[in-house]
């Protein structure tokens, strides 16, 4: 359910994980997770006081170091100057820099939420950490992306949309791309460099290193609660066969690494690195 559709009871429950993640817009993961009321409701309980500890924060930065690491090594085109002489100028080109850091930052929690609950639908102990000191999570500053939705596109960007959902298997358009498709020459570049990577063979790898990496964090998180695996699948249980929602969850784990990775790649076509500024 997207946002902008969501009953009254639905948006308390998305502002709930947008003020927890310190993000200005929520995730599909998340709005697909919270399909299942009573499954997403132990879930979010038992990893929101975890979200104000060191440990998560140290984790997303972990997490995001690893995927930008990864799409360092092919190496991604600057296309800035492309950009210029199609008519950006550098403050255009810093918005899009700046709604990128939106996702490179704020797609780590969610991937993280992502491999906690999979692990634990699949039977895998919560182990954690010692708690983390507490760690005050920025307020969002920067509002809700504009997201170009299909109805909103000409047929040149809607075909480049058909081409995502064909390239990547999945029937939806992340909100990451709709976003960046606020500015369609840039976005249609972007993404005319990196299809031919996600094609490679050597993409899963990269994929696949950064999915290992996620659960291990994840499970190395503190758990607060106790959450148990059996506590998880119970709620599960409460809404749909778990077998349905372990489906679900396993497709969005599986998504999010790389999503990581091609934003990562997006990031280091206008920075020149692939490394977080600051």
């Amino acid at each position: 359910m997207p946002e902008r559709a969501a009953t009254a009871e639905l948006t308390q429950v998305y502002d709930r994980t947008k003020r927890g993640f310190g993000v200005p817009w929520m995730g599909v993961v998340a709005m697909a997770f919270a399909h299942y009321s009573n499954f997403y409701r132990c879930l979010w309980t038992s990893i929101e006081p975890v979200v104000a500890t060191n440990a998560f924060g140290d984790a997303c930065r972990e997490l995001r170091a690893c995927a930008e690491a990864q799409a360092g090594v092919f190496a991604p085109p600057a296309i800035d100057a492309q950009l210029t002489e199609i008519g950006y100028d550098t403050n255009e080109i810093n918005q899009i820099i700046a709604c990128n850091e939106v996702f490179s930052d704020g797609n780590m929690p969610y991937l993280l939420l992502a491999s906690l609950a999979r692990a634990l639908l699949e039977g895998f102990e919560w182990s954690g950490r010692v708690p983390g000191s507490a760690l005050s999570r920025p307020a969002v500053e920067m509002p809700h992306p504009v997201l170009m939705e299909p109805h909103h596109v000409d047929r040149k960007t809607a075909a480049i949309y058909d081409d995502i959902r064909e390239t990547l298997g999945l029937p939806f358009v992340n909100t990451d791309y709709r976003a960046f498709a606020r500015w369609p020459s840039y976005f249609a570049l972007a993404w005319c460099n990196l299809k031919p990577v996600i094609q490679s063979t050597a993409y899963e790898t990269a994929v696949s290193q950064i999915h290992s990496h996620a659960v291990k964090l994840a499970v190395d998180l503190p758990n607060v609660t106790g959450l148990s695996p059996q506590d998880l699948v119970d709620a599960a249980a409460r809404d749909a066969d778990p077998a349905e929602v372990l489906a679900v969850v396993r497709l969005f784990q599986w998504l999010l690494p790389g999503l990581a990775f091609n934003v990562a790649f997006f990031r280091a076509q206008l920075t020149g690195s692939a490394q977080p500024v600051g």
